[in-house]
């Protein structure tokens, strides 16, 4: 399918949904006929912007494409707002339209027009703010049955889906391991999606993670992302940085004299890349002394969890979800997903989601933080032996700039 053709489609959809934003908002701003033209330009500029975004990476060099792109995405995550707060008013005013009067109508008309151009902005600025600030460091303790003395305070760093790319860059990343290495933990666990690209574009971007510095090391394993931009050549590089790439295996580090199993499997969805990578928990697991004092699996996406629960693993360190990245996006990942953030238990695994590091595409985080967490195991009650899938409340969350 030639460039031209593939493009029509998003063309039709952009194109229309630009232009029915400007019919539902436009007529109703108490504003005159310049500031209307003015916004009949700015739809039809981020229209063409959007598109061109779509097509940066074949019709520029490395630097510009990713100047386009990184505007695209900006766009694109205005519009998302705009679009979403165009529609929560439509169903208002249906809504208003079955019990007020014209006059009434007319003011409610205006004033939510206005509001929805105020609130995209607000959004749209929180949520950039937000997404281009480093992580903050989130605390979560994790309460295990039976664990030893010698594990009471062992302390895991994870950090996920930092997506390394367009608008993510190498000061970002020193950033993030500048804070990760501050934190003085026991071990470091990388979730998956560090990247959105090629190595021979973005090498010089993720060098950062060569300086992550942890007791036992630091660990990774991949994301869907990793395989969209080349497995084997980014699986190469990290091993080259310094990261132990988990596929399907574990390995076993002891810490004040007790052993702890840490495993990696694949992406959740590795198999439609590589069927010989299909993500398995217990292949993770296989081989691994059975009196290990605890069993930690990392696992790109959250539906690895009951496969792992299965498997024996006490505690599942995922990522993927971003928590949603950005409202109303917040809303839908519990369709796709078990779990959405933060900690919950399945059965006898503890699972915990991170919301990311990072973000994928727009920069804009509204409603869902991005962060860098750090878990500590502590022994368990007698009340944290219950059963079934249910959210989980007792969690550490101090946050710090």
């Amino acid at each position: 399918m030639s460039l031209r053709r593939s493009l029509l489609l998003p063309l039709f959809l952009l194109g229309f949904l630009h232009a029915y934003i400007g019919w539902r908002i436009l007529p109703d701003l108490p504003v005159g006929l310049e500031l209307r033209i003015v916004g009949v330009v700015f739809l039809l500029l981020s229209c063409a912007l959007m598109l061109f975004g779509l097509m940066a990476r074949s019709i520029a060099p490395r630097p510009l494409s990713d100047r386009l792109s990184a505007a695209a995405l900006f766009t694109a995550g205005f519009f998302s707002s705009l679009l979403v707060f165009t529609l929560l008013r439509d169903v208002v005013l249906l809504a208003a339209w079955l019990s007020l009067s014209a006059e009434y109508l007319h003011v409610l008309a205006t004033a939510s027009a206005l509001l929805v151009v105020g609130l995209t902005i607000f959004a749209t600025g929180v949520g950039f703010a937000n997404a281009r600030r480093r992580a903050r460091v989130k605390r979560v303790e994790i309460p295990l049955r039976n664990l030893p003395p010698a594990l009471n305070g062992f302390s895991i760093a994870q950090i996920s889906d930092i997506h390394v790319g367009p608008t993510i860059k190498r000061g970002y990343v020193d950033a993030i391991v500048d804070a990760v290495n501050a934190l003085d933990a026991d071990l470091i666990a990388v979730t998956g999606d560090l990247v959105d690209g090629p190595v021979q574009d973005l090498a010089p971007h993720t060098a950062p993670l060569a300086r992550l510095s942890a007791r036992h090391g630091a660990f990774f394993v991949t994301g869907n992302h990793e395989y969209y931009s080349g497995e084997r050549a980014w699986t190469a590089e990290f091993k080259r940085l310094g990261l132990r790439v988990l596929l399907n295996e574990h390995v076993v580090v002891r810490h004040r004299g007790v052993a702890v199993v840490i495993a990696g499997v694949t992406d959740y969805s590795s198999h439609h890349f590589n069927a010989a990578q299909r993500s398995d928990p217990a292949a993770a697991v296989a081989g691994a002394p059975s009196n290990a004092a605890a069993k930690i699996l990392l696992a790109h996406q959250p539906r690895s969890a009951a496969a792992a629960a299965t498997a024996g693993f006490d505690l599942q360190l995922s990522g993927h979800t971003h928590g949603g990245q950005f409202w109303p996006w917040t809303l839908f990942v519990r369709f796709q997903q078990p779990f959405t953030a933060g900690l919950h238990r399945l059965n006898s695994l503890w699972v915990y989601i991170s919301r990311g590091t990072g973000y994928w595409g727009p920069p804009n985080r509204f409603g869902s933080p991005s962060e860098i967490t750090l878990l500590r195991l502590v022994p368990a009650g007698p009340t944290d032996a219950s059963g079934a899938l249910e959210p989980v409340g007792r969690v550490l969350a101090s946050e710090e700039g």
